[in-house]
């Protein structure tokens, strides 16, 4: 997936979640690309809000995460 030529906010403050969430557990990128089945450098992208990911994404993430993709929502929500 290419990525997007403008930042969107929302990305942003997603990468962020979900590379605290990866940091919180200690991962590398590659251990987090390797449990979710994804691209480090996709993973890359995400984190650092270069890419929006797909609703389907943003669940499997979270499955992968531990944490329920509602509540990455509304914390994105709160920063806001």
């Amino acid at each position: 997936m290419p990525r997007r030529r403008t930042t969107s906010s929302h990305a942003v403050s997603f990468g962020a979640i979900i590379r605290r969430l990866r940091e919180q557990r200690q991962w590398t990128l590659l251990t987090f690309s390797r449990k979710a089945g994804m691209n480090p450098t996709y993973l890359g992208f995400l984190e650092r809000g270069d890419n929006s990911p797909t609703l389907d994404t943003v669940i499997l993430l979270a499955q992968v995460l531990g944490a329920e993709a509602s509540d990455i929502l509304r914390e994105m929500e709160q920063q806001k």
